[in-house]
């Protein structure tokens, strides 16, 4: 089995190798050195994002299973998280347009070394405050970072199209490299280590400060409709206005909610029901099947990113991305609540891709 994945795993990084080698000068954007320096400090810190996000998706399951919890149990703890993404993520997301993009960002720093913190303890309602606060630092990692990123982008003044450069390298690093480094961090501190389940939240926590640290540091603030005035009541109202007037916004969010509804379907209920052994044919067809679910994501996330910065208007860019939020929680919620009748996954997630790419042809 180990050998079957390092062989597809080495296969895949070398086709990316070369397609990334063979670029020719006419495919390589030029752009000025003030860009590439306001470039590499989002990377930078996107980067320390993600890797405190990515370093405890494998062990949050398995912890709660050390701590002697069973299906029904830890299924509650996760519909938690993404309820408290639903309702209180959309409520502090939204409040970035108004409050400040980069205060957001610091906010889902501490909340997020916070919900870390909460995994030291066994005890249920502490596990329930933390996912609690998962839920609202999720909610600002997916909308707070990149509103702050496309509203300094203009306010420098560079080129639109030069926003796409830091999205695919975002995504590059982030939710490529950053997560396979993660992954292989977390193993190295739970089973080399042998420092426990715990081990990798603490891990998280760290790389959250330092990312805290050089936002405080260097990132200057930014707003999207706060010389207005406007209550939280209004911005919803302005943000429901925008999605309903404009077909773009409504076809985006239903692109984004689906597929990633797909998504996180898959990876919730598969590793409840995945047990050790070796691989047969079909799982080796099964698992090629993956790699293009995953080559799928790859390309949606650089491409939804885009279409957001062109679509979405600056002054209510938070609030509507996190109105597009809401669908997906509530689609995982019920998912989670009934886990044992989504075991046929592949063909609920077929259907969903299928209607995102009706949506995109309608689009």
């Amino acid at each position: 089995m180990e050998i079957f994945y390092f062989l597809v795993f080495g296969g895949l990084a070398a086709v990316v190798a070369v397609l990334e080698f063979s670029k020719s000068n006419k495919d390589r954007v030029n752009t000025p050195t003030a860009f590439n320096s306001f470039k590499n400090n989002y990377l930078v810190v996107y980067s320390l994002m993600m890797a405190g996000d990515w370093l405890q998706g494998p062990y949050v399951y398995y912890l709660y299973s050390q701590y002697g919890y069973g299906k029904g149990d830890i299924g509650q703890l996760f519909i938690a998280g993404f309820g408290s993404s639903m309702l209180f993520g959309t409520i502090v997301g939204s409040l970035a347009d108004k409050q400040g993009r980069k205060r957001a960002c610091v906010t889902y720093c501490i909340t997020y070394i916070l919900s870390c913190i909460t995994k030291h303890s066994p005890h249920y309602k502490v596990l329930m405050l933390g996912r609690v606060l998962g839920g609202i630092a999720t909610s600002l990692l997916f909308s707070a970072f990149e509103s702050w990123l496309v509203a300094e982008h203009f306010k420098r003044g560079f080129d639109q199209q030069w926003l796409s450069v830091t999205f695919s390298k975002a995504i590059f690093l982030g939710n490529g490299l950053v997560a396979i480094l993660s992954g292989l961090f977390g193993n190295v501190l739970v089973d080399t280590l042998a420092l426990g389940p715990v081990a990798p939240f603490d891990a998280a926590a760290c790389f959250l400060a330092i990312g805290m640290a050089v936002i405080m540091s260097s990132w200057p603030e930014n707003y999207g409709d706060a010389s207005e005035g406007k209550d939280l009541l209004s911005q919803f109202k302005a943000a429901a206005v925008a999605i309903a007037s404009d077909e773009k916004i409504a076809l985006l969010g239903a692109i984004q909610s689906l597929f990633e509804g797909s998504m996180y379907t898959f990876f919730l209920v598969v590793p409840t029901g995945v047990k050790g052994g070796g691989i047969s044919f079909s799982g080796c067809i099964q698992l090629m099947g993956f790699c293009a679910f995953e080559a799928c994501v790859g390309i949606f996330w650089p491409s939804i990113m885009k279409m957001r910065s062109q679509y979405i208007p600056e002054e209510a860019r938070s609030t509507i991305m996190n109105f597009f939020r809401i669908p997906l929680n509530i689609f995982v919620c019920v998912v989670l609540y009934n886990v044992s009748f989504f075991y046929n996954l592949p063909p609920l997630c077929s259907q969903n891709r299928l209607s995102v790419l009706v949506a995109i042809i309608v689009h």
